[in-house]
């Protein structure tokens, strides 16, 4: 008998990181998720919406009680707090304010 194994372990070689597919996919993911989160911040930083002075709103809605007839109803409509506005769009609910 010779001194040969019977099921000799073929060793490869090392293979760099970056050229295994699934490190490469890993690394891709993550940087692409980076990079999608910082255009999210950056949209949202520079789209946001303006925050509304309230004395502004009550200066208007008094302007809108003044009014009569049709005119009124369409100021009390435009000058609906959001949530109202939204919940009501197909049918706008005019407040009765006196």
């Amino acid at each position: 008998m010779a001194n040969t194994p019977q099921n000799p372990l073929t060793l490869t070689p090392p293979v760099a990181w970056w050229r295994v597919p699934h490190v490469v996919l890993m690394f891709a993911l993550l940087l692409m998720g980076v990079v999608a989160i910082s255009i999210m911040v950056v949209i949202s930083a520079i789209g946001q919406d303006p925050v509304l002075d309230k004395a502004v709103y009550e200066r208007e809605l008094k302007a809108a009680q003044a009014l009569q007839g049709q005119a009124r109803i369409e100021a009390l409509k435009a000058a609906q707090p959001a949530n109202q506005g939204r919940n009501h769009a197909a049918s706008p609910v005019v407040p009765a304010v006196d």
